[in-house]
């Protein structure tokens, strides 16, 4: 058997976080998240909220907004990551893929930071952080609230 562990036969440096591609639906999106923003969609009509971008509200087919989401959320569900020889993400592992459910509805698959991926639980409070991934876009990570963080100053309507 050979040993299959990260980096064993490649030495190259870590490959940075893949980036989107933004399209015409999803570029305000992208650029919210460059710029440390959560954005979600909001329907001009009913007012129901969706996330992943879309050209119509799933609920009535009616127009939709963006608007400034808090960041804030509860992780749904999660796995760990313990195996992935791909770069970039081997340098990464053990790392946490999550389903997180936003204060405003939308579910969104993200990654969990800021804590030991076996820390990480179901109902787990978390909070949107950002990084530049290109000149175009950012990507929203999560992490855990701490108890300063965990106050109700929204900024979102």
């Amino acid at each position: 058997m050979t040993d299959r562990t990260p980096n064993a036969t490649d030495e190259r440096p870590p490959k940075p976080r893949p980036a989107p591609t933004p399209d015409a639906d999803s570029a305000p999106y992208w650029s919210a998240a460059r710029e440390g923003r959560l954005v979600v969609q909001r329907c001009t009509n009913c007012g129901a909220r969706q996330l992943y971008p879309r050209d119509r509200c799933l609920v009535c087919r009616g127009p939709v907004e963006w608007v400034e989401a808090t960041g804030r959320g509860t992780v749904y569900s999660f796995t760990v990551i313990r195996q992935n020889y791909s770069r970039p993400f081997r340098d990464w592992i053990p790392y946490v893929v999550a389903l997180v459910d936003l204060e405003e509805g939308p579910r969104v698959m993200t990654n969990i930071v800021g804590c030991e991926p076996d820390d990480v639980r179901i109902g787990m409070p978390v909070r949107a952080q950002f990084e530049a991934v290109s000149d175009e876009a950012g990507i929203a990570l999560f992490a855990p609230v701490s108890g300063a963080d965990s106050g109700a100053d929204s900024g979102a309507d």
